[in-house]
C-alpha cells in the first residue's frame, strides 16, 4: 500500500504544476478577452465559450503523458504494471476531479455575470445543479483520459504503423454504420437507436432531464477503456 501510495504521489506531483500552468494561461487570455470586450464592445458578448474544451484538449494530453512519461519511470524503480496501472488511474481521478471543480466553479461564476457566457454542462442540461455539473465534467475529463491512455498503450505495443492501419479500419468502421443508418435501417430502428443515446445522455422522451445518466455512460464508456488499458499494459514492455 506505501508503494502504490508513493507512486500515486509521484504521479500526481507530476501533473500538478503542468495544470497550473495551463491555469494560469488560460485565464490570463480569457482576462485579456474579457479586457478587450470591455473596451472595444462595451461588455455586451463575452467572445469566448465552453472553456471546458481546452481542459478536455489537456487531459487528454495527460492521459498520454501518463503512459509515456510515468510509466518508464515507475517501471525502472522496480513498480509492477499492477501498480502503475492503479496510481495512474488514482492520478487521473484526483487531476479530473480537482480540474472538474475549477471549471465548474469558473464557469457558473462568469455565466452569473456575463449570462451570454454559457458553459458545456450548462449549455446542454442547464445551470442550478452544481453537483451534477462537476460529476458530468470529472466523468467527461476521466473517459478522455481513459481513451488517450488506451490509445497511446496501443500505439505502443503494436507500432505506429499497425496502429493507424487500425485507426483506419476503425474510421471505415465508422463510415460503415453511418451508411447503415443513412441507407439501410429502417426510420424506426434508427429512431429507437437514437432516442436510446438520447435517453443516454439524459433527454427524457417527455422533455424532462435525467442529470444522472449522461454521468454513469460517461463513466462506463471510461471504465471500458481502463478495462482495455489494463489488458494491454499487463504486456507492455518498455521502449
Amino acid at each position: 500500500m506505501n508503494k502504490l501510495k508513493a507512486a500515486v504521489l509521484y504521479e500526481c506531483s507530476t501533473k500538478i504544476k503542468a495544470m497550473c500552468i495551463f491555469y494560469a494561461i488560460q485565464y490570463i487570455i480569457v482576462a485579456l478577452i474579457f479586457g478587450m470586450i470591455a473596451l472595444f464592445v462595451g461588455g455586451e458578448n463575452v467572445g469566448s465559450n465552453v472553456l471546458e474544451v481546452s481542459t478536455v484538449v489537456f487531459v487528454s494530453v495527460m492521459g498520454v503523458l501518463g503512459y509515456k512519461e510515468d510509466f518508464k519511470a515507475l517501471i525502472q524503480n522496480g513498480y509492477t504494471r499492477k501498480y502503475i496501472f492503479l496510481s495512474t488511474i488514482f492520478m487521473f481521478v484526483f487531476i479530473t476531479g480537482v480540474m472538474a471543480l475549477i471549471d465548474t466553479v469558473i464557469g457558473n461564476v462568469i455565466h452569473h455575470f456575463r449570462d451570454s457566457y454559457f458553459t458545456l454542462y450548462g449549455g446542454l442540461y442547464g445551470y442550478g445543479n452544481f453537483f451534477a455539473n462537476w460529476l458530468f465534467l470529472m466523468a467527461l475529463y476521466l473517459m478522455f483520459c481513459s481513451l488517450f491512455y488506451l490509445a497511446v498503450l496501443i500505439i505502443n505495443k503494436v507500432g505506429k504503423m499497425t496502429a493507424l492501419f487500425i485507426g483506419v479500419a476503425l474510421g471505415g468502421i465508422l463510415l460503415l454504420i453511418i451508411a447503415l443508418f443513412r441507407f439501410v435501417l429502417s426510420g424506426e430502428v434508427v429512431r429507437n437507436v437514437v432516442e436510446f443515446f438520447m435517453k443516454a445522455m439524459g433527454f427524457m422522451g417527455d422533455g424532462t432531464i435525467n442529470w444522472v445518466f449522461p454521468i454513469l455512460t460517461l463513466l462506463l464508456i471510461g471504465a471500458v477503456f481502463g478495462i482495455g488499458s489494463y489488458a494491454v499494459i499487463r504486456h507492455t514492455e518498455l521502449k
